[in-house]
């Protein structure tokens, strides 16, 4: 007992710690986006995605790999888009400009909930001073910045971010089928665009910027907290 609790002692938890800190945040945010998605399309009638298990809370069932690494790395990424049949839409292209907006619409609410529950929780976390409930304070605020992240990114109008759908659905049919002729080549575009870092520093600036606007709502949740505790 006592060669086990010495070994438990001398492990080294910070690769653990950092692990959590990367990877938890970025599941949080893609299972969200992706069931936003889905349960949106499955209230307009379409149930595709709740027949594929989509409408689930489970992140296994929405990571794509090279999205999640990218998330992780470059904190823009993806998931595994959720099958959508905007036939069954009663206005197939209006019905598919909101069911691609409520993904980053939820990411941008996720973000701002969040923020909301770091402010409260930042004094008590604080005072309490341990490395856990320090982890627990960064995860939140990793997970928020992550979020907002994530929506910002999935705006750019390249296929296949919901940008582009969105902007897909306003086009006329013609210069639809035009643009659709294309779309296989979105997701090279997009990983050569993510490692060459050509759209690191756009993102990142306009993503802190909305960050900071948003950061009313912790210090509004933190002066509450300082009446409380």
């Amino acid at each position: 007992m006592n060669g086990f609790q010495t070994f438990w002692n001398g492990l080294d938890w910070t690769i653990l710690m950092d692990m959590l800190v990367s990877i938890i945040p970025a599941l949080v945010c893609i299972t969200l986006h992706e069931l936003a998605h889905g349960f949106v399309a499955w209230r307009m009638g379409d149930d595709t995605a709740k027949l594929a298990g989509r409408l689930t809370l489970n992140p296994i069932k929405h990571i794509d790999i090279m999205g999640l690494i990218m998330m992780i790395v470059f904190r823009f990424g993806w998931a595994k888009p959720v099958p959508i049949n905007m036939e069954k839409f009663k206005n197939p292209k209006m019905g598919m400009a909101l069911c691609a907006a409520a993904g980053p619409i939820c990411n941008v609410l996720l973000c701002g909930l969040l923020l909301l529950v770091y402010g409260f929780l930042f004094l008590p976390l604080t005072r309490i001073g341990t490395q856990w409930a320090f982890i627990v304070l960064q995860t939140v605020e990793v997970t928020a910045y992550l979020s907002l992240a994530l929506a910002v990114f999935n705006i750019l109008p390249i296929s296949p971010l919901d940008g582009s759908k969105v902007l897909f659905s306003f086009l006329k049919p013609h210069q639809y089928s035009k643009l659709m002729r294309y779309e296989r080549y979105g997701m090279v575009i997009l990983i050569v665009l993510m490692i060459t870092n050509i759209l690191d520093n756009p993102l990142s600036a306009i993503t802190a910027w909305l960050y900071e606007r948003l950061f009313f709502l912790a210090e509004m949740t933190f002066s509450i907290a300082q009446k409380i505790f």
